[in-house]
């Protein structure tokens, strides 16, 4: 990959649409080395947020671009989010997970107006539990999400608005503007 200043205009201008998100407070964005392989020309951003009770979540958004198209993106970019959180032992045993779980994305698509197409991904839940000297908790239940779709414009804002509504709900937060019980404040 060369320097961002020799890419095709509609690259940098995607890459713009992600540079300029404004997330919520509890969202942090950094951006990361992309995957150099996948396309001739990509970007990415690492997310950490933590929401109540101290659950964490992380994930990655990748922006993939190849001017000459790509038959199974279905257009010239692909976007790729990755998303793993923490989830409670009573919850990982919920059979609906994985379908509440993609739902936050095609929720987050939706409520941002992003248009795309080729929606396709996985949710796994996993359970790990630890043994001998390794330091930890002895068990952990996580909630995995991949997924890339294809955006219909280089207009990003509304596609990195959506990943970061997701990564706010993996982390358990509520809606902006919505305040839970346990955050109230008496004056």
């Amino acid at each position: 990959m060369t320097v961002l200043t020799q890419a095709p205009e509609e690259f940098r201008q995607a890459v713009a649409a992600l540079q300029a998100l404004q997330p919520r407070p509890e969202v942090s964005l950094e951006p990361i080395k992309a995957p150099q392989r996948l396309a001739p020309w990509a970007y990415a951003l690492s997310c950490e947020t933590t929401g109540p009770a101290e659950v964490e979540a992380s994930g990655r958004l990748v922006l993939l671009h190849d001017p000459d198209g790509h038959e199974t993106w279905d257009g010239v970019f692909r976007l790729v989010a990755y998303v793993r959180a923490g989830i409670d032992k009573e919850l990982a045993t919920d059979p609906f997970l994985p379908s509440v779980g993609w739902s936050w994305l095609t929720d987050a698509l939706e409520a941002t107006e992003a248009e795309f197409t080729a929606l396709g991904g996985t949710v796994t839940e996993t359970s790990s539990a630890r043994f001998g000297e390794i330091s930890g908790p002895s068990r952990t239940d996580d909630l995995e999400l991949r997924a890339s779709w294809t955006p219909l414009t280089p207009e990003l804002g509304p596609h990195g608005d959506a990943f970061c509504q997701l990564m706010a709900s993996y982390a358990g937060l509520p809606p902006v503007g919505v305040t839970m019980f346990g955050q109230r404040r008496t004056s």
